[in-house]
Formats: C-alpha cells, structure tokens, sequence
C-alpha cells in the first residue's frame, strides 16, 4: 500500500529535518522544501501531496502567499499552517485562504504538540479520502448521465468507444457536428475520463468575442498592453495548464490568432499581449466546430498546418435525426432532471407529444429538445411546445414547397437562352427542341400561371412567370395544410394578410 505523502515547506533545516523523521517514524513519505515557489514549481513536474505543513514566516513567498497560490492552482489542496506562536489574526487569515488546519510548531517536553500535528495531519488524511471517494460517485453520476443523454445507438457507440481509447493519451482531437448534438459533453467526457481529470477544463467559446479580445481571453494581457487593459490579467491557456482547453467554434477564429494557436500547440509556450515573457503550459487541447473546415482550407480561411495539428483524432457527433430511437430515452433523461432542479411533479409525456417528436427533424438537436422539455416542466402544460412544433413543421413544409416549385420553373429560365436551336448546358444532343414558350401545357388542367406570350420573351418576362409560378405552388401548399385558413396561410408565409389576399387573386387560386 502506497505511502501517503507529506510535503514539509519551512526555511528551517534543523526543523524540516525533525518533521521528516517524525512524520517517516509514523509511516508517512516526507520530503522537504525550504521555499514556497520551490514547492510549487515541483507540483508541476510532481505528484500533488497528500498534505502540505506550511511554516507562516518564510523569506520571499510567505506562508499566506504561499497558501493562497496553492489553492489557487489546486483548491483541493489539504494545507496545515506551521507557526512558532499562535496569533489569533494569521489563524483567521489562514482559514479564510483555505487552511485545513492551523498547529504551533511542537516543543513542549511533554509532547503534546507532537499529538496535535498528528491527529492534525491524520484528519487531512480522512479529509483527503473522503473528497476523493465523494468526487468517484459525482463521475459515476456523471457517466450515467453520459449514456442517459448519448443513448445506445450504433453511432454512439462508436463515438464512446474512441473516447475510452484516446482519453488517456495526450493527443489534440478536433469534434464536428451541428449546433446543440453535445460537442461540449464528448469534450468533458475526454477530460474526465483522462489523467488529468483531477486538473480545470476550460471552456472558450471563439465565436463570442472578437480577435483582439479572444487574443487576450486566451493568452492573457499584461497591465496598459492596450486601451482598457487597467490590470494585468490571466489568460484561459494559464487556467488550464494541466488541464484541457476546450476550443469551441475554432471556425470562427481568424487566420492571424491561429498562427500564434499553432505556435502555442508547437511549442507549448506563447508571450502575454504587451510582454515578451514565455510562458510554459501544459494544457491538452480539444477543438469543437460546425463549419466546413475543408471548404475553409480552400477559401483560405482556415490554416492548413493548424488543421492537421488539431485533426491528429476526429469524432463527428450526428444529428438527432440520425438517431430518432433515441429520443424517447433523452425525453425521460430531461422530465427527470428538470422536475427535479426545479421542484416540480414528473408527469409523464403524452403520446400526442412522444409522437410528434418522433416526426419533427430537431433543427436544434439535443439542446432544442432539452429547452422544449424544460418549458413542459416549468409550466406544466404541453400545448406551447406542441403548438411551436407544428408551426415549425409547417414552415419546414412550406420552404420545401417553395424550393421544390424553384426548381421545377428552372427550365423556364433556360428555354430564353435557347437561340436557334441552342441547347441548354447538360442536354444530349439530339433532344427535341422546346416547346415555344407561349403554348399551353399538354396535361390536363394545364398551370394557369402566366407565361411569356412569345417564344423570344425576355429574361424579365421570364423570372416574373418563373416567380409567379413559385409563388402560386407554395401558397397552395400552404393553403391545404392549414385548410384554407388564410390568416393562418399569412403568418406562416410570412406576409401580411391583405398581401396574401392579393396574392391568391393575382394567382388564380381557388378553393377546389
């Protein structure tokens, strides 16, 4: 059985030297550091201590500062506060810092100090053990959460799969996938699952700020570096070192800031704005986006170097209309969370509603179906989220219309750049000509849409009985799904309804 491991930090030799055989007698590993920032800088290279003895009165880097930057690193931390004298306003200073303990450097002949550090050093100890098996059942919680929220489909599988493989290894990954299918959880799920689980995840959303601030949101900034900069200020890749820096929307950064990403990921140090400073992290990067990265490369948006540093691993979360058996699982996960956090009874989800997610395409993937059940649980009434997705629906159906009518008037637009006897690009020789534009259509009931009189219109001509044409298909589309409830036509359409009026008029449409 390992050795639990006390760090002794006092300028005193002779009683650094006398812990060490006090603490080795009683079975601990002792080893001595006659600075703060000594010990620091070797809980960087090093395994943290178990407990840390912390003598108040040092040169430089005094007890209190010493302490303060510990638990600034490493919150966790369990710090016992070593003094020649017991002074009431250290104590209280102390504890407020963090302190686990507060002892007098033992002396007495009679040894009772001896027994305080002891009992002192032993309850850290405890302390130590039960925050860690208190942090085990959060990430048992967590995975549980995990495969709540991924589901059980194939593709997640595969994704949950890679995650195990990779997570103990260093390597950067770079995930894609549309907004809202958890980008972010894959991201804490690698963390917690690496060696450095113990260690912060920072979170950067590139897309929220602009360059100059994202430069400073990540590297830092020294005091009077630029207008506004009143205070030297500690970047994200700072916070993170030992951890995992997330990177969400790495498309959105511009092509200077990646130079100094990929020098950073290089060389694993970079300068503060207004410094010359280096800087030594250790930070493990995860990059997250929904852009075509590719089509980026091409445009010269986006890096290539910088590309193929992130994309050492790729995961691409699907949609959730790629895994519609998983909705059903999501829906219970959300109604029992969120009953719950907000303290509301867990009524089950209708069929009417089970059914109509099942139908829907989820735009916003996992995050739209979360909002959408957070709404049913806080006021306690399904009808809003069934109302939003049936004219979510119906606006989906009615831009499909529209687009679909585009694309069959299409020819009308080539046949004007029909000469004589020209063919449209991609027509094999040999197909018959087009009909001249002015003549009726041959099917029964023939579109009653407007049409150039003449075979030689203009273009103009052209895209009005185009767009007429366009327009006529998707108001009576529009029409038959709402059965002909103009005004409801109208908000869906987007016009108002006197122009929706002149419209059907203008058209020739008529209820059948």
């Amino acid at each position: 059985m390992k050795k639990p491991f006390v760090a002794i930090v006092d300028d005193d030799s002779g009683f650094a030297s006398y812990l060490r055989t006090f603490l080795s007698l009683r079975g601990y590993e002792a080893r001595c550091y006659t600075r703060g920032d000594e010990l620091l800088a070797s809980m960087k290279q090093t395994e943290a201590p178990d407990v840390v003895l912390l003598d108040v009165m040092m040169p430089g880097l005094d007890g209190l500062a010493t302490l303060r930057a510990l638990k600034a690193s490493r919150p966790e931390a369990q710090v016992i506060m070593l003094s020649g004298r017991n002074q009431a306003s250290t104590i209280v200073e102390a504890v407020r810092l963090g302190a686990a303990d507060y002892v007098v450097k033992p002396d007495d002949p009679e040894g009772l100090g001896e027994i305080a550090l002891d009992v002192a050093i032993k309850n850290a100890i405890e302390k130590n053990r039960l925050v860690s098996e208190l942090s085990e059942l959060r990430q048992q919680l967590s995975d549980d959460e995990d495969r709540a929220v991924w589901g059980n489909s194939e593709k997640m599988r595969g994704i949950a799969q890679v995650i195990e493989q990779v997570s103990d290894s260093d390597v950067t990954v770079l995930i894609r996938g549309e907004s809202g299918v958890g980008k972010e959880l894959v991201s804490r799920a690698i963390h917690q699952r690496s060696t450095r689980r113990n260690r912060p995840f920072v979170k950067v959303n590139c897309a929220a700020l602009p360059a100059e601030l994202l430069e400073s949101e990540l590297f830092g900034h020294e005091r009077g570096a630029f207008t506004g900069a009143a205070t030297t200020r500690i970047g994200k890749f700072e916070q993170a070192d030992g951890g995992t820096l997330m990177l969400d929307e790495i498309g959105e950064m511009k092509p200077a800031l990646q130079a100094k990403l990929l020098h950073v990921l290089q060389d694993a140090e970079f300068t503060k704005l207004g410094s010359n400073k280096r800087i030594q992290v250790d930070v493990r990067i995860v990059a997250a986006t929904n852009r075509d990265l590719e089509t980026m490369l091409v445009s010269g948006d986006f890096r290539e170097d910088l590309y193929y540093r992130l994309k050492v691993i790729e995961l691409t979360v699907p949609a959730l209309r790629e895994r519609p058996d998983e909705i059903a699982t999501l829906t219970d996960f959300f109604v029992a969370r969120y009953s719950r956090k907000y303290n509301r009874p867990a009524r089950p989800i209708s069929d009417e509603l089970r059914g109509l997610f099942g139908q829907y395409e989820w735009p916003g993937n996992i995050r739209e179906l979360e909002n959408m059940i957070k709404r049913v649980v806080i006021l306690q009434d399904e009808q809003l989220v069934v109302r939003e997705i049936q004219r979510n629906m119906q606006r989906t159906a009615a831009a499909t219309a529209v687009a679909a009518a585009v694309a069959a008037a299409v020819p009308l637009a080539a046949v004007a750049a029909v000469g004589a006897g020209a063919l449209p690009v991609g027509m094999p020789l040999g197909t018959p000509p087009f009909p001249p534009l002015g003549e009726p259509e041959s099917e029964a009931g023939g579109d009653e849409s407007p049409q150039p009189e003449e075979s030689g219109g203009s273009l103009a001509s052209v895209a009005k009985a185009a767009s007429m044409k366009a327009e006529r298909a998707a108001i009576e589309t529009t029409l038959r799904q709402v059965h002909w409830n103009r005004r409801k036509a109208a908000q869906i359409l987007g016009v108002s309804y006197k122009t929706l009026l002149n419209k059907i008029k203008e058209c020739g449409i008529s209820r059948a």
